[in-house]
């Protein structure tokens, strides 16, 4: 049986694909950890839907966020990079198409919201605040290091696809949009 544990991560270190040692605490490091927290985070939604094209769309997400951070844990010099798939602009598209779909059947808003509505919107907001700190993770890597336009532009337009679908869970499962009351 292989071991999970291989000890070499015990003094602070982990290896990127390519084999290049940084501190995991380095801010590539960061991104694709908290990309992966987004994932699992999706994973848990994708659990709780109940429509066929939810799921799909759910899955198809988690398999486009496992290829952005494969990317952003790649080093840069690595050769074999070449060799990865690629994340594309029709990929941005199709979260949009997808927005779309969904807002067409929202009410609109005139106020703030609140995360809640339901079990499953409230996971929706969880995974939209997530993927806005991926976001900006993303962004600070791509101050130090050039991280290709397609995927910041792929994690901007996440982040909005999360905030309609809690809306339309809370509106289709639950209370509907839930008010921030006046303060």
């Amino acid at each position: 049986m292989n071991k999970i544990y291989t000890r070499k991560g015990d003094k602070g270190f982990t290896t990127l694909v390519g084999g290049k040692a940084v501190s995991k605490t380095c801010l590539r490091v960061e991104a694709y950890g908290s990309i992966d927290e987004l994932n699992a985070f999706v994973g848990s939604l994708y659990e709780l839907a109940k429509n066929k094209q939810e799921k799909d769309f759910l899955f198809w997400l988690m398999n486009k966020l496992f290829l952005i951070g494969s990317h952003i844990a790649t080093d840069e010099s690595f050769e074999g990079k070449q060799f990865f798939k690629e994340i594309t602009d029709a990929d941005t598209e199709n979260i949009e198409t997808e927005i779309d779909r969904l807002t067409a059947k929202l009410p609109k808003i005139k106020n703030f919201i609140l995360p809640v509505g339901s079990s499953e919107a409230a996971l929706a907001h969880v995974c939209r605040a997530v993927c806005r700190r991926v976001e900006r993770t993303v962004l600070r890597l791509n101050d130090a290091e050039a991280v290709p336009i397609v995927i910041l532009t792929f994690l901007n337009r996440l982040s909005d696809y999360f905030f309609i679908l809690a809306r339309n869970l809370a509106n289709e499962y639950g209370k509907g949009d839930v008010l921030l009351e006046n303060l």
